[in-house]
């Protein structure tokens, strides 16, 4: 369970996302107690009570210790004397892997690419971090603006329909939008595909050589590790390992990651060929060998930020992964 002293703040270029503090009630009103800010929010009355403020920045503390939403402040500087901008939000929704993305700015600081910038960062965190796969949100149809932030996010349009607006006491159209690690991260240049010496055929696509290792300790568990955020499909669980530099086989590749990723050193002679994914990954096509490795000098230790899970074999499938290994674990299983 995480409590609002639990949760590390989010930093961004501009901005702090932090959870929303008693003392931020009466700045908190002001700025949402304005027509032209509550007119495009679903769930937000007008006039906006006072009391209303402090309840619901309590209410926040109650659902990010269960765990169902993280409602945030959304925080500037200046100079030394921070500065509430709006707030930022994600709610889980119950049963799924989705979470719904909200957020407002109040009216002074529109504008300045402030909603884009916190909402951004928020639902790409939740993406890494909470066993999401998918954002979603709504706005009005007549919304363009907020419409273009969620557009510039990622998030594509995936429907019309009508939701309640308690402030204009009715039901009104709204444009849906929704997307995923794919649609909101981008493949970093770092990561390019390997192309091959030799000239590939017309239209055939570069091949990406990316080494896995499934380490397996004497429990018989193997372990995961969840890829942080800020790089491609974060949150996902996969088989630690990664690409070929120039010049270097794949058990010099594992060597050399498992050193950097996990502080561990192995020798080629404890790596043992098992199987491989061939996967077309659409830019590229992705070819993964994966090893068995039971023995290794050192402490299995997360040296790039990253969760760590050692995983009996038959729990492997609960974990999300992306698609290059989903299909590794039912080999590995069986043979486990």
């Amino acid at each position: 369970m995480t409590t609002d002293l639990d949760f590390a703040p989010l930093r961004t270029e501009r901005l702090t996302l932090r959870p929303l503090r008693a003392e931020d009630a009466a700045e908190l009103h002001r700025l949402i107690n304005d027509w032209e800010v509550v007119r495009w929010l679903s769930r937000v009355p007008f006039p906006y009570p006072r009391e209303l403020a402090d309840d619901w920045i309590a209410s926040t503390h109650r659902q990010l210790a269960e765990g169902s939403a993280w409602h945030l402040a959304i925080v500037g500087q200046d100079g030394d004397t921070e500065v509430l901008v709006g707030c930022v939000g994600l709610t889980r929704e119950a049963d799924s892997r989705r979470a719904e993305l909200g957020y407002w700015v109040g009216r002074r600081f529109w504008g300045h690419g402030v909603a884009a910038e916190a909402a951004g960062r928020l639902a790409r965190w939740g993406l890494a971090h909470l066993d999401l796969d998918r954002i979603f949100a709504h706005v009005l149809e007549e919304n363009a603006r907020s419409g273009a932030v969620l557009q510039r996010l990622g998030l594509k349009e995936s429907g019309r329909a009508e939701a309640h607006f308690l402030a204009r006491n009715g039901r009104l159209p709204v444009v849906c939008f929704e997307g995923g690690r794919e649609d909101m991260t981008e493949f970093p240049p770092t990561a390019e595909p390997v192309v091959p010496k030799a000239e590939p055929a017309a239209g055939a696509k570069p091949m990406l050589l990316v080494a896995a290792c499934a380490l397996v300790d004497p429990d018989g568990r193997v372990l995961l590790a969840r890829r942080p955020e800020g790089k491609p499909m974060a949150g996902l669980w996969e088989f630690p390992g990664g690409k070929l530099e120039a010049g270097e086989t794949p058990e010099d590749a594992l060597i050399r990651e498992l050193r950097e990723e996990l502080g561990i050193d192995v020798s080629a002679a404890c790596l043992a060929p098992f199987t491989f994914a061939s996967h077309d990954a659409g830019r590229f096509h992705l070819l993964m060998p994966l090893y068995l490795c039971r023995r290794w000098e050192g402490t299995v230790t997360a040296r790039e930020g990253q969760a760590l899970a050692w995983v009996r074999p038959n729990k492997l499938s609960d974990y999300a992964m992306p698609p290059a290994d989903k299909p590794l674990v039912a080999l590995l299983r069986d043979f486990l």
